[in-house]
């Protein structure tokens, strides 16, 4: 099975989706199941994993509607308050769901760097494993050092960066980011999605061999056994359409034996959310 292992579903509401800010203007409006089917079909997919984009309860309530009605859409990460009293009785809500598979919260719009590390978040973190959860990990690179101690706290929880870490790629730059991804990679309780790179630099200005070294970088730290393609649509059209997206980690991994393809084509996504 052929997964995007990160994707994104949403009605425009904009007093709920207030990052989407001036220059973000295609993305304002409804991106549902249909439309991203035939994106799907047409690069030979066969399912994919829809991620929360607001932090409300209401998101994962209709999250998990959308994976009732659709099959191909074969897991839900959501959101709950990790940092509430109730986490458990918030993950209890879902956790009978056979298409709830984890939760993220996004990190990297926290204002205080060490969010991760206060005690209650780190109480919701704890919580997951009791419901056999996964973590997504949302983060730029000054939060990557703050994820790994988060991380060497919860040797058992399972992990995934998101988005390659979102490295400054327009910049062209590497450090710390590549020093600390690799000690990030270096528990084999985390994997990383390669995804959401085409927005980490020049919008729609972009060549192919512009990720390669960043590719390298992530492949090289985390195996091919511990690597996921992804998407990150519709957030991925501010600066490329689906297939050509997609093409970029295609072409990478070309140098993989059709084995270790098909693992990160899918094959590491359905075993890390238990699709």
């Amino acid at each position: 099975m052929r997964i995007d292992s990160h994707q994104h579903f949403w009605q425009y509401n904009p007093a709920q989706h207030t990052w989407m800010t001036d220059d973000m203007a295609v993305l304002r409006r409804d991106f549902l199941p249909a439309d991203l089917a035939p994106l799907l079909k047409s690069v030979g997919f066969d399912a994919a994993i829809a991620v929360q984009a607001r932090q409300i309860l209401e998101e994962t309530d209709w999250l998990l509607a959308l994976s009732d009605r659709h099959d191909f859409i074969c897991g839900v990460v959501g959101w709950v308050d990790l940092r509430a009293q109730d986490v458990r009785g918030q993950l209890q809500r879902y956790a009978g769901h056979p298409k709830f598979k984890g939760v993220r919260h996004i990190v990297h719009d926290e204002p205080n760097v060490d969010f991760m590390l206060f005690a209650e978040f780190r109480r919701g973190i704890r919580a997951l494993a009791e419901f056999n959860l996964t973590y997504d990990l949302l983060l730029r690179p000054p939060h990557v050092p703050v994820a790994l101690k988060l991380v060497e706290e919860f040797p058992r929880q399972p992990f995934v960066v998101d988005h390659i870490a979102k490295p400054l790629i327009a910049d062209r730059k590497f450090s710390p980011w590549q020093e600390d991804l690799a000690a990030l990679a270096r528990h084999e309780n985390v994997c990383c999605k390669v995804s959401g790179m085409v927005t980490e630099t020049n919008w729609r200005r972009w060549l192919p061999g512009d990720f390669r070294a960043y590719l390298d970088i992530v492949l090289n730290a985390f195996g091919p056994d511990r690597v996921m393609i992804g998407s990150d649509w519709p957030v991925c059209t501010l600066s490329g359409d689906y297939r050509p997206v997609m093409d970029i980690v295609f072409d990478c991994i070309q140098q993989f034996s059709a084995e270790a393809q098909e693992k990160i084509l899918g094959g590491n996504c359905a075993r890390f959310y238990r699709v």
